[in-house]
């Protein structure tokens, strides 16, 4: 009898537990989902308790086999697929595979997770191992059940009325109504047209905008002025009341802090990888895979960052502390807060099980890496490293400088560039 398997999705993610839980423990890959729902319509019957009927993913048998193979040899099972509700659902298909194939009998079975591929993370997960979650199991059976029931009716619809191929889902489907709601909004928008009236002034070589904010002592809203004729009429009387220039009495300098952004969620990360880096929703997560799973740093696969599906923007407190020294050696003891930066999700029903997308460990500095990494894995591992380190930093102070005691026709805004009284009008528009 062989020592325990252990389970995990990925081929590199097994290289590494191989290499980190030593001889004792065989490691192979499920290459992600094993079993799926029949491929036709009665696989969820909502007349029998939504009763499923599953049947192995094709391109995954050889892989089950395997499994069932070294199972059969092995003398415990440890299940340790993705920290997420999928991959809790991955391992109870797996289990119900090996009880189908009689591989397990009376053998334990341990579900373990992580959420970085370090070797104090590994070994410490299969010290602690738990039993397979029933509601994230659950959840993602009612997940897979909606799939099918909303996709076997929708999707013969839209063969019918578009052409064939296409399917539809849970999710595209009210996504779609809310498109189509949205457009007829646009549709059925009227427009109104609207001018503000801004000066450009200069005081002491620097330049600014006063925006028209009071007007003979009313308040001057959005629509306040709404044709052009009523627009040439106040500037008019601004320049009469101004007599050919605006005078600034006073000026006010004040600081103004902001503090640092939490660390990246899933959702974040993806949005700051397009705007930054553009980098399209699929690429960020490839590569944030890679990184996740492993890069080859120096001769040994090291994993840069912890688990990137997350709702959560809190981090442990011994990343924290690493996170501080990190701080301490490259920018100095002045940019550290005297207490560590704590964050919390504000979203409702947010998934925070564990923590936000950082560097499993702050000391690895990107350009340390660059050789190890190829030009997209080293962007998105420095943004994540900035954004995660620059959580603990000090706050930024700006400096505001504003311009006070305008006549009380004028209430000023900064701008950049000033020559003349000047007037503009924006034009109605449907978007």
């Amino acid at each position: 009898m062989n020592g325990p398997l252990i389970i995990v999705e990925s081929p590199a993610k097994a290289k590494s537990m191989t290499r980190y839980l030593g001889g004792r423990f065989k490691a192979l890959a499920s290459y992600g989902h094993v079993r799926q729902l029949l491929s036709k319509d009665g696989a969820v019957d909502p007349e029998q308790d939504f009763d499923m009927r599953f049947e192995v993913i094709d391109k995954n048998k050889k892989h089950v086999d395997a499994i069932v193979k070294e199972m059969k040899k092995s003398d415990a099972l440890y299940l340790a697929t993705d920290p997420d509700r999928e991959g809790e659902a991955i391992s109870w298909h797996l289990l119900e595979l090996l009880k189908e194939k009689k591989a397990i009998g009376s053998k334990p079975v341990y579900r373990v997770e992580f959420f970085e591929i370090t070797p104090s993370a590994i070994q410490q997960a299969v010290e602690n191992p738990r039993d397979i979650s029933g509601n994230l199991v659950d959840a993602q059976l009612a997940r897979s059940a909606l799939d099918h029931l909303v996709g076997f009716n929708l999707s013969p619809l839209l063969w019918k009325k578009i052409r064939t191929g296409l399917s539809a889902g849970r999710v595209q489907s009210p996504a779609l109504r809310m498109i189509c709601e949205r457009e007829q909004e646009i549709d059925a928008f009227e427009p109104r047209e609207y001018w503000t009236i801004n000066a450009d002034v200069s005081q002491s070589g620097h330049g600014f905008t006063a925006k028209l904010s009071v007007y003979a002592g009313e308040k001057v809203r959005k629509f306040s002025i709404t044709e052009e004729g009523q627009a040439k009429l106040v500037r008019q009387t601004l320049k009469e009341a101004a007599d050919g220039k605006l005078d600034v009495l006073d000026v006010a300098h004040k600081q103004k802090k902001r503090n640092p952004a939490p660390p990246f969620t899933t959702s974040t990360l993806q949005q700051e990888a397009s705007r930054k880096l553009r980098f399209t929703t699929r690429k960020t997560m490839q590569v944030a895979q890679q990184l996740y799973e492993g890069i080859d740093v120096n001769g040994e696969s090291i994993g840069l960052i912890t688990y990137m599906r997350t709702d959560s923007v809190s981090l442990a407190s011994t990343a924290i502390q690493e996170i501080r020294k990190a701080i301490t050696e490259r920018y100095g003891a002045e940019m550290l807060p005297n207490a560590p930066r704590h964050f919390s999700n504000r979203t409702r029903n947010a998934q925070e099980a564990h923590e936000g997308i950082r560097p499993t460990s702050a000391m690895r500095f990107p350009r340390n890496l660059k050789h190890a990494l190829s030009e997209d894995q080293h962007k998105l591992y420095q943004m994540i490293w900035n954004r995660t380190v620059a959580s603990q930093m000090m706050h930024a102070v700006m400096n505001s400088i504003s311009p006070n005691h305008l006549p009380a026709l004028m209430k000023p805004v900064w701008s950049r560039h000033w020559r003349v009284m000047a007037l503009e009008g924006h034009q109605p528009t449907h978007r």
